[in-house]
């Protein structure tokens, strides 16, 4: 692990500390924020500094313990990112839109992806050249859309242990099923944010690619 103030000077180059205008700020990001700089608040590198690394140590021990930690970021910028970074360590992600119900009614989700899977088989297998054209071109059509939103989350076979979340305001269904379900969650909070809503808060920038990138492939 480099020291701190190598990790602080990518941090700085990737533009983590900027957070939003004053006016859209969450006073209960107060703690995290090290200035203002002309009307936009300047977040304080020391603290996301400490909060990465720590989240880092405790990721990387539910992934040795073989539990599952699912990555949510459905942001333009944030989207190929996570996809890239959940893949390299055979974490499920989703990247297209959240499912309502995708934690709280987990079964049937399941089910989707099954339904999913047993296109994929006929489709490989052959058994689908007994259907007309037409059919083929729909059911490929159907997987593909299932495949967009559930592609992700084909492996996970129960409930993640944890959620990493990038925007926890842009996300917050996600972060409410998870926090229904009792399952540990970790995210970017930016000053607009409420960090008190996730069990650990990275204060970070969570809108531009570069701090996403560094932020999600340091605890990678």
């Amino acid at each position: 692990m480099e020291n701190n103030t190598s990790l602080q000077q990518q941090l700085l180059e990737a533009g983590v500390h900027f957070g939003h205008l004053r006016k859209k700020w969450n006073p209960k990001m107060l703690p995290y924020i090290f200035a203002e700089k002309k009307g936009i608040h300047i977040i304080d590198l020391n603290k996301t500094t400490e909060h990465l690394q720590e989240v880092a140590a405790i990721l990387k021990q539910v992934a040795r313990s073989g539990k599952k930690i699912m990555f949510v970021g459905t942001k333009k910028q944030a989207k190929e990112i996570v996809s890239d970074c959940a893949k390299k360590i055979n974490m499920p992600y989703v990247t297209e839109r959240w499912l309502g119900g995708m934690l709280t009614n987990f079964n049937t989700v399941r089910k989707s992806v099954k339904k999913m899977q047993s296109i994929d088989k006929m489709l490989g297998d052959g058994s689908a050249e007994s259907l007309t054209k037409k059919e083929r071109l729909q059911l490929q059509r159907d997987r593909d859309k299932m495949d967009k939103v559930l592609g992700g989350i084909s492996q996970l076979g129960r409930v993640p242990a944890a959620l990493f979340i990038i925007d926890i305001g842009h996300e917050h269904i996600a972060l409410a099923e998870a926090k229904r379900l009792g399952i540990t969650t970790f995210g970017m909070v930016d000053t607009n944010c409420d960090p008190n809503k996730v069990d650990f808060a990275i204060p970070s920038n969570d809108d531009a690619t570069k701090s996403i990138a560094i932020i999600t492939q340091y605890i990678t």
